[in-house]
């Protein structure tokens, strides 16, 4: 079981930066891939971007080159630097895990949310215009 908790969200101008972060529960982290999504009113829960056990990452086209996703798994944590902000952006962020012995997390399926298994409760990041 892993239990995750987002921090790090709030209200920042559009351009502006925020790192949210998500701390894990657990014995093997290191183990696990994470992935961040996000939801707006009104609109379907989205992909942001993915890391696995072994440090590959991917990123919605629209968070590319703004969005740096990492891990530390000394602390169990993973962290979701983002730059240039746009009102766009303004959603509950939510942080995700899925077991490597998950035979779901490849190819196209990293992008679905029903890939994952845990989830937390979601941090609010509003952007300003």
């Amino acid at each position: 079981q892993v239990q995750l908790v987002e921090s790090g969200g709030g209200l920042v101008q559009a351009g502006g930066s925020l790192r949210l972060s998500c701390a894990a529960s657990g014995r093997t982290f290191s183990s696990y891939a994470m992935g961040w999504f996000r939801q707006a009113p009104g609109k379907e829960r989205e992909f942001v971007a993915t890391i696995n056990w072994n440090g590959s990452t991917d990123y919605a086209s629209s968070v590319k080159g703004r969005f740096t996703i990492s891990r530390d798994n000394a602390n169990k944590a993973a962290y979701l630097q983002m730059n240039s902000l746009k009102p766009e952006d303004t959603a509950v962020y939510y942080c995700t895990a899925v077991s490597a012995t998950s035979h779901e997390y490849i190819g196209t399926m990293i992008f679905d949310p029903r890939t994952y298994d845990y989830w937390g409760q979601g941090t609010q990041v509003t952007v300003s215009s």
